[in-house]
């Protein structure tokens, strides 16, 4: 067993079961982005960074 590959699956099963759940109830999930920016996705798609 490789727990870091387990570990990054499980991070992207999250962050996937968080978009499947905002489209649903029609809000937004808040992350960080590879470049270090903190951004609002909404239901529809739209990325919103936050200041």
């Amino acid at each position: 067993m490789n727990q870091i590959k387990d570990l990054q699956k499980l991070i992207r099963l999250t962050g996937d079961r968080a978009r499947l759940d905002a489209k649903a109830n029609e809000t937004y999930i808040v992350y960080k982005t590879d470049k270090g920016q903190i951004v609002k996705e909404f239901y529809d798609g739209n990325v919103i960074p936050v200041y």
